[in-house]
């Protein structure tokens, strides 16, 4: 792949060159030429050349005008996008009713406000497949009691089934980051909870995690949930965060949902 543009520190730019890993990534993909997939960041488009080959309803977004640009170029029968996927409506992106399937290489700043902003959207998402760091990858999928476990190891046990695929060398990236990343497939689960309790359980994950050392007691005193009496809830509250299984956030949410009338936008 020849690279004609210098990467952009601010844009977290690492392109990704090796064949062998990018035939690996579209394996784990799968993709079925009626698919509907967003893919962020294509970069200089060694994904996108490979899935555009299989699916003929690829939507690239792309906040470089530069690379939007040569993208335009090199693939014009390529719906394209120039924007920041955070500020995407991916409403507007579904046709006749059919789910999205989200694919790219994640900057790590950046990492987070996608994923929470999948989450919000779980109705419209099918899955998702993407590169992130290591470290990162590790937290998505981490277990209880575990140092890596939190936020975000939690909410996606709640809203999704998120599998590590592969470690990816640092080797296959031009410019070389200083880390190992790792190829992330989430499938989003069809929820029974409405929008409402979804929200709420997130929040209340948020709020025990606030305060990561303290036990849950103080953590939620010390929250948006100030107000509510968790002493009948069912669940120890001289535990800490770390020590709940998604089922005990559940239970937790559920009580909350009993006892008050509280909502949130979180």
């Amino acid at each position: 792949m020849k690279i004609h543009n210098k990467p952009k520190k601010r844009f977290g730019q690492n392109f990704l060159q090796d064949e062998n890993i990018l035939n690996k990534i579209v394996k784990e993909i799968n993709p079925y030429p009626d698919d509907l997939i967003i893919e962020i960041g294509p970069g200089y488009g060694a994904l996108t050349q490979k899935l555009l080959s299989a699916t003929k309803n690829l939507i690239a977004v792309e906040i470089d005008n530069e690379l939007t640009n040569n993208l335009k170029e090199k693939f014009p029968q390529l719906h394209l996008i120039n924007e920041d996927f955070l500020e995407t409506d991916l409403s507007k992106l579904s046709k006749d009713g059919k789910k999205l399937r989200i694919v790219g290489n994640i900057p790590y700043n950046i990492t987070s406000p996608i994923l929470f902003n999948l989450i919000e959207n779980n109705k419209m998402i099918k899955d998702a497949v993407f590169m992130v760091q290591l470290e990162v990858a590790k937290r998505m999928t981490a277990d209880r009691g575990t140092k890596d476990y939190g936020i975000l190891a939690v909410v996606l046990k709640y809203f999704t089934e998120t599998k590590l695929c592969f470690k990816i060398s640092p080797n296959v990236f031009y410019p070389k980051p200083k880390v190992f990343s790792g190829l992330i497939h989430i499938h989003f689960k069809e929820m029974e909870q409405n929008e409402n309790e979804q929200k709420l359980f997130t929040a209340i994950v948020k709020a025990a995690f606030g305060n990561r050392r303290k036990i849950l007691k103080n953590s939620f005193s010390n929250s948006i949930f100030n107000e509510i009496d968790f002493s009948n809830s069912g669940i120890d509250l001289s535990l800490r965060a770390e020590n709940l299984n998604v089922e005990d956030y559940m239970k937790l949410t559920k009580y909350v949902l009993n006892v008050s009338p509280i909502t949130t936008g979180q």
